[in-house]
């Protein structure tokens, strides 16, 4: 999926200002340069005027602060680096690890989405690239995990 649209999902879901989109990046590293302007570039349509793709950098930092943001830090562990490259299936791994969702709570998101997976195809998500039953997560399949969990947190109107 692309970073714009998981990034305007997210800030849906959770109802987030676009200073508030900055201040959760910036839980996950201080240093990182980012304002307001920026985010509404990111969050605005392809095709708007002053639209500009959102960097693998700025969504992974987002992702890592809103595990923060809910989960707190844990002072004991060093900082963890921040990935090179977003993909679906870490989109989904931050998510279920900054809201705190068991295998159930994730098929139930799915399900909820009017799109059900069974058990092994949801650990297949979660797996290691390199693992023989690893499955990368489709555009399609993120699309509705996101809609679900919206569902979710912001109740039947989401």
């Amino acid at each position: 999926m692309i970073n714009n649209d998981v990034l305007r999902s997210i800030r849906y879901m959770l109802d987030l200002g676009d200073a508030r989109i900055v201040e959760i990046a910036r839980l996950a590293d201080e240093t990182l340069v980012l304002d307001k302007a920026e985010v509404q570039a990111y969050l605005k349509k392809e095709g708007d005027e002053g639209y500009a793709e959102c960097p693998d950098r700025v969504l992974a930092h987002f992702l890592d602060g809103l595990v923060l943001h809910y989960r707190g830090r844990d002072e004991s562990l060093p900082p963890r680096p921040v990935e090179k490259r977003v993909t679906n299936n870490l989109v989904l791994k931050k998510l279920r690890v900054a809201f705190e969702l068991k295998d159930l709570d994730m098929a139930q998101c799915f399900k909820d989405a009017g799109f059900p997976v069974t058990k092994p195809e949801l650990s297949a998500l979660f797996r290691q690239p390199g693992h023989k039953n690893y499955r990368a997560c489709g555009d399609q399949m993120l699309r509705n995990f996101l809609k679900g969990l919206t569902m979710r947190l912001r109740g039947a109107q989401g």
